[in-house]
């Protein structure tokens, strides 16, 4: 058997830059026979033949590019907009949600080509060492991960970005000439996210050339947009600009437009400081612009035609579990199937549209309108007594609702008379 035959198969999630260029021939100097992979999710002007390239020239078998796009669309960004995810009030989940789609393609990749190693180039101290490794567990239980930055030889051979660019020198690896920007960026379709280097002092704002998915609010458009967003169970299905008539139904096309009108309105950007799954505080700045426009209308259109207790359960429970699921790794967990099963059926009858304005980075919503609405205006109406022609309410009725409600409060307030009595004496 050849020498090559003998090295064990690995798969290295790469992207073209320094970290991953020179863990791929690191990997090599190791024994492996490692295939690169690189997962299109809408990085903002990726040039992924030259990643390919680059790859092959570092040595890799051959580096896959996956167009996982429209898939990231509908099976992963669409979920979360159906239940409003959102991870401690402010975290849209941009980079948390892309880890699953990427990490399922990496495995598929590694059972067609009979790897039984994947290999990633993320931290030690942040969420996504995390999430690649529990989701790919989870999907193949025998792989075994090699996470170089937890490596004690590989951290000793690299303490910074000057041994990593001499290893590159000694082995021939290209360099991307441009200067390195002071923090590092995470791009999908769904969001761009900036986050160490001068961002990890919390008090030092971003500047403004680092935005690439927003125009600044400020010099946003002086005229706003009216645009309408039309949902089916829970899902975006129509985009209709009414002032310039574009329309967009294809999930993809939808999405990314969903992008440029928001984005171009200054909506979507956050500079926050949220809590990693290991324990660690971090700061970022995220822009969201098509994530922000779907949530907002989505909200809305749940309020016409959600039941009240099924609004408060998921709302409480099941959209706060789904977004500490998702950040913390668990996409593949059967408590996710669970969440993801249960916001299934509180959506059956969130169909219709909502008309929004979108004006330097505000998203107004100007109405809405469902076939399966919940709201009776003759019901809600201070106009018409009693319930209009479709309901027997009597208003009389609520004294003894509010009796019965009140006995609790009674009871306590009660209690809380005769402890301050006794005080007293």
């Amino acid at each position: 058997m050849s020498e090559t035959a003998t090295k064990p198969k690995l798969v290295l999630a790469y992207s073209g830059g320094l970290d991953t260029s020179v863990i791929l021939k690191w990997l090599l100097e190791k024994g492996f026979e490692v295939i690169a992979f690189c997962a299109n999710v809408g990085q903002f002007e990726e040039d992924f033949e030259a990643v390919k390239a680059k790859a092959v020239s570092c040595g890799a078998l051959k580096c896959i590019v996956s167009d996982l796009r429209k898939e990231f669309v509908t099976d992963y960004v669409f979920e979360a907009i159906k239940c409003n995810a959102i991870y401690e009030s402010r975290y849209l989940l941009g980079t948390s949600i892309a880890r699953p789609c990427i990490a399922k393609e990496m495995i598929r990749i590694a059972n067609e080509e009979g790897a039984s190693y994947i290999a990633h180039g993320a931290t030690g101290k942040g969420n996504d060492q995390v999430r690649f490794e529990m989701c790919a567990q989870a999907l193949s239980p025998t792989v075994q991960c090699i996470a170089p930055w937890r490596d004690a030889e590989f951290i000793e051979s690299f303490k910074g970005r000057k041994d990593l660019l001499a290893y590159c020198t000694k082995h021939n690896i290209p360099v991307d000439a441009k200067p390195k920007a002071n923090y590092s960026i995470d791009e999908n379709l769904f969001h761009t996210s900036y986050e160490s280097g001068m961002l990890e002092d919390a008090m030092v704002g971003p500047d403004e050339s680092m935005f690439k998915m927003t125009t600044s609010p400020q010099a946003a458009p002086e005229k706003g947009e009216t645009i309408q967003i039309e949902f089916h169970k829970g899902i975006p299905i129509k985009i209709t600009n009414k002032d310039d008539g574009t329309v967009k139904t294809d999930p993809l096309e939808l999405f990314l437009y969903c992008n440029f009108i928001a984005g171009k309105h200054g909506i979507g950007r956050i500079d926050i400081v949220e809590n990693r799954f290991v324990g660690i505080k971090s700061r970022g700045v995220y822009e969201t612009p098509g994530g922000t426009l779907l949530r907002e209308a989505h909200l809305d259109l749940e309020g016409i035609c959600m039941d009240r207790e099924v609004k408060r359960i998921t709302e409480t429970y099941l959209a706060s579990e789904f977004a500490r699921l998702c950040y913390n790794g668990f996409w593949f967990a059967p408590e996710m199937d669970l969440i993801r099963n249960s916001i299934q059926f509180s959506q059956r009858d969130v169909e219709g549209l909502v008309e929004i304005e979108l004006y330097k980075g505000n998203v107004t919503i100007k109405g809405r309108y469902s076939s399966k609405s919940l709201y009776n205006a003759d019901l809600a109406s201070m106009d018409i007594e009693g319930g209009g022609d479709a309901f027997d309410y009597n208003p009389a009725d609520a004294q003894g609702f509010i009796r019965i409600n009140a006995v609790r409060l009674k009871t306590y307030a009660a209690l809380r008379a005769k402890d301050a009595a006794e005080q007293k004496e």
